[in-house]
C-alpha cells in the first residue's frame, strides 16, 4: 500500500508531468498514463482469471440457492397440506352438540359409528360457608386435600391419588386462601364467589368420580379460624354443589365411561370431547372420503417434483453449472431413488412406496404419475394411503423431509448447502485476492509514476540545456558574420 504522503507525492508530480506536456514541454509523452496503463497490463492476467474464477463461484452458487431454495417451497409445502388434515379422513359428527371429533394419530379410522351420550364426566364443586368479605382473616396453618370417591355420607379415599398440603400463613384471608390453592398444583381450583349470602370460596375438583376430595384443616392454636374451611361427606360447615362423576357413553351400543370428557381411542385413531348428552338419541359419527384430496395432491407432488428434477438435471448435465458438485448429484440420486423407496416399513397393506401412489420415475429422470394404479391402491388399502399423509416417523411428507434436511445440512460437506458454503468461502478468498492485487497495481502504478515524473524533469532540465547551447551556438554564429 502506498502511504498518504508519497500518494500525495506523486500525485503532484503527476499533474505537474501533464502540465508539461500539455504545454509541449519535456518528452511529449503523458507520463501518468503511461504509469496506469503498464500497471494495469502488468496485472490484467491476473485480475481477468480471479474476475472468470469468481463469476464461475457466482453462478455456482446461484444455481445451488435456486435448488435448495425449491426443494425448500417443496418441504414446506407439503408439511402444511399434511398439517392441515385435509387429506385424512377427517371425522363428523350429525349432531355436533353432543361432542367434537377429530384423529388422535394412532390410525385411520373408517366406517360410521353410532354414539349416545348418558352423562358427562363432572368435577366435585363445594363452596364454603359465607363470610362477610373476600378480605376476612381466616386464621392459619394447613389445609389438606384428599381425593378419592364421594358416596352419600362415605369417602373412599384413592390410593394411586397423593394427598396435597397447602399452607394458610398468618394474617391470611379468604381471596388469600383461593391463591394458595390454585398455587398448590392440586388440580382443585379456587375462587371467591361474592353472593348474596356474602364472600363463599368455591373449590372445584378434577373430573372423575375418583377425584372427589375432603378437606381437611390443621389450625394454629394461637390464630385458630381455619375449621370454617374444612369439608367431608356428611360433616364440615361448606355445600356440596356437585358431585364428581365419570362420563358414561355408548358406542354402537357398548358401554363405556371415563373419568375426562376428552376420551382418546375410543374407537382406533379417533379422539372425542364430550359435550352433551344426547340420552336415547344416538348421533352417527362419520368419516370423509379424502381420495379426491389425496389424487390432486399427488398430481401437484408430481409437478412440484419434475420442476426440481428439471433444474437439477440441467445444472448436472455436461456442461451445466453443477455438473462436478457432489451436493447436487447426491440430491438427484436420492430424488432418483424416491418412487421406489419403502416409505412406510411397518405397513402390512398396499400402501408402501411412492409407487403404490402412483409415482414413477422416466428413463430421462422426470416423474409421471399412473392415476390408475394410485386409484387401484386407494381401494385396496384406504386407511394406509391415509396413514402416509399424515405427520410421523414415515410417510410422504416425512420422506420429502428427511431429502431436504440431508441436502441443506451445511456441515455435511457432500451436501447442496455443503458445496454453497464452500463456493462462498471460495468467492470470499478470491475478493480477498483481488484485493490484494489492486494494491499491488497501484503501488507499481505510484513507483512507476515517480520514476517518470523523475525521468520527465531530467528531459525537461536537459531540453532546457539544448536550447540554452542552440541559442548561444546561432548568436555565436551570427556575431562572426
Amino acid at each position: 500500500m502506498v502511504d498518504a504522503t508519497s500518494s500525495t507525492s506523486a500525485s503532484s508530480s503527476l499533474k505537474t508531468t501533464s502540465i508539461a506536456t500539455m504545454l509541449g514541454a519535456g518528452s511529449g509523452i503523458d507520463m501518468a498514463a503511461l504509469a496506469n496503463n503498464l500497471a494495469t497490463a502488468q496485472f490484467e492476467y491476473r485480475n481477468q482469471v480471479l474476475h472468470d474464477r469468481q463469476d464461475t463461484l457466482n453462478t455456482k452458487i446461484s444455481t445451488a440457492s435456486d435448488i435448495k431454495s425449491m426443494l425448500l417451497g417443496l418441504d414446506t409445502s407439503l408439511g402444511t397440506l399434511v398439517r392441515s388434515g385435509s387429506l385424512a379422513p377427517t371425522p363428523s359428527i350429525a349432531n355436533s352438540a353432543v361432542a367434537e371429533a377429530s384423529l388422535s394419530g394412532t390410525s385411520q379410522p373408517k366406517g360410521t359409528f353410532s354414539l349416545e351420550v348418558t352423562s358427562l364426566a363432572k368435577g366435585q364443586q363445594i363452596a364454603s360457608t359465607a363470610y362477610s368479605a373476600s378480605s376476612d382473616l381466616v386464621g392459619s396453618g394447613s389445609l389438606t386435600l384428599r381425593f378419592g370417591t364421594v358416596s352419600g355420607s362415605t369417602f373412599i379415599p384413592d390410593g394411586t391419588q397423593a394427598a396435597v398440603d397447602v399452607t394458610i400463613d398468618a394474617g391470611a384471608t379468604l381471596a388469600d386462601v383461593a391463591s394458595a390453592i390454585n398455587a398448590s398444583g392440586s388440580g382443585v381450583t379456587a375462587y371467591i364467589a361474592n353472593t348474596a349470602s356474602g364472600a363463599q370460596l368455591v373449590m372445584r375438583g378434577p373430573e372423575g368420580a375418583q377425584s372427589g376430595f375432603v378437606v381437611e384443616t390443621t389450625e394454629d392454636p394461637a390464630d385458630p379460624g381455619l375449621s370454617a374451611l374444612a369439608w367431608s361427606p356428611g360433616g364440615g360447615t361448606g355445600t356440596l354443589l356437585t358431585s364428581a362423576q365419570d362420563a358414561a357413553y355408548s358406542i354402537d351400543g357398548l358401554n363405556y365411561t371415563s373419568s375426562s370428557n376428552t376420551i382418546t381411542d375410543p374407537v382406533p385413531g379417533l379422539k372425542l370431547k364430550l359435550t352433551e348428552t344426547n340420552a336415547g338419541a344416538p348421533t352417527t359419527i362419520s368419516f370423509s372420503d379424502p381420495s379426491d384430496s389425496i389424487t390432486s395432491s399427488m398430481r401437484d407432488l408430481t409437478d412440484a417434483l419434475n420442476e426440481l428434477m428439471s433444474s437439477l438435471n440441467k445444472a448436472t448435465a455436461r456442461g451445466g453449472d453443477l455438473v462436478t458438485d457432489p451436493g447436487a448429484r447426491s440430491l438427484k440420486t436420492s430424488m432418483m431413488k424416491l418412487a421406489g423407496e419403502v416409505i412406510m416399513p411397518n405397513a402390512t397393506g398396499a400402501a408402501r412406496t411412492l409407487a403404490d401412489l402412483g409415482l414413477s420415475t422416466q428413463r430421462n429422470g422426470t416423474f409421471d404419475l399412473d392415476t390408475d394404479r394410485l386409484k387401484a391402491t386407494l381401494e385396496a388399502d384406504p386407511e394406509g394411503v391415509a396413514a402416509m399423509f399424515t405427520n410421523g416417523l414415515y410417510g410422504v411428507y416425512a420422506t420429502i423431509d428427511k431429502i431436504y434436511r440431508n441436502a441443506t445440512s451445511s456441515s455435511n460437506t457432500g451436501s447442496l448447502a455443503g458445496s454453497i458454503t464452500k463456493y462462498t468461502e471460495k468467492a470470499a478468498k478470491i475478493d480477498e485476492d483481488l484485493t490484494k492485487v489492486a494494491d499491488q497495481q497501484e503501488t507499481l502504478r505510484a513507483r512507476l509514476a515517480s520514476q517518470f515524473t523523475a525521468s520527465e524533469v531530467r528531459i525537461s532540465g536537459f531540453n532546457a540545456t539544448k536550447s540554452m547551447l542552440e541559442n548561444q551556438i546561432a548568436a555565436w554564429n551570427k556575431s562572426g558574420n
